[in-house]
């Protein structure tokens, strides 16, 4: 019987970050989910699939298999048996990524892929709407929070580190911006499931987050 994971909070909380370190440390597979929709969205650009169309979208749908696996510690991306690591990074699939997350069907099918990978293995996976609505069942599901300002500071400091032109209010701004998109959405908004432990993150560091969660897990199995 698989361990499944789940990892719920607004933009800037540090998720990826911290379920890829327990995932690490507990020997578990960090699903990405944001991965697994680059590949969906590379896979439309090959095929050049016109998203304007539901027809061709399911039919890509269809044809499409998706798959997390790890080669010396390194998380693969796997589209239909192919390794796209190198290929779901550019500008051109982060847009069409962007598109096709909010075509239901393209939700649907990654839904199950996301599904099918917590049924065969233990599992830590992040987003906003994991505990709510991809895995319900969850053995242990963690609300991972923190101060706007805070999680603007962390991602300023993350662009400035990369040479990205950006001022700290701008960057608050679009996190809030951010925070309400993803609790309005229509489809699996963001919010704490009911059953999930709330961790704010606001006065901790990466580590003393990760011990904390661990434990958190590690008491619930």
């Amino acid at each position: 019987m698989s361990i499944n994971v789940a990892i719920d909070g607004p933009a800037g909380a540090g998720k990826s970050t911290i379920a890829k370190k327990l995932a690490k440390e507990l020997d578990y597979i960090y699903v990405d989910t944001g991965a697994m929709y680059r590949a969906m969205a590379l896979y439309m650009i090959e095929q050049k699939t016109d998203i304007q169309h539901m027809d061709a979208v399911r039919s890509a749908c269809d044809a499409i298999t998706i798959d997390i696996r790890y080669s010396d510690g390194e998380q693969q991306v796997i589209l239909n048996g192919r390794n796209v690591n190198d290929f779901i990074r550019t500008e051109a699939v982060s847009e069409m990524s962007s598109k096709i997350s909010a075509i239901p069907e393209v939700r649907a099918k990654l839904l199950s892929l996301q599904r099918s990978l917590a049924a065969a293995s233990n599992v830590i996976m992040d987003g906003r709407d994991i505990g709510t609505h991809v895995l319900p069942n969850a053995d242990v599901k963690i609300f991972l929070t923190a101060d706007a300002h805070v999680r603007a500071l962390r991602r300023y400091e993350e662009f400035t580190a990369k040479g990205i032109n950006c001022t700290l209010e701008n960057v608050e701004r679009e996190v809030i911006e951010r925070d309400e998109r993803d609790m309005n959405r229509a489809i699996a908004p963001l919010k704490q499931a009911e059953d999930a432990v709330r961790v704010d993150t606001s006065q901790m560091n990466i580590d003393e987050v990760v011990n904390c969660l661990r434990q958190l897990i590690l008491d619930r199995i």
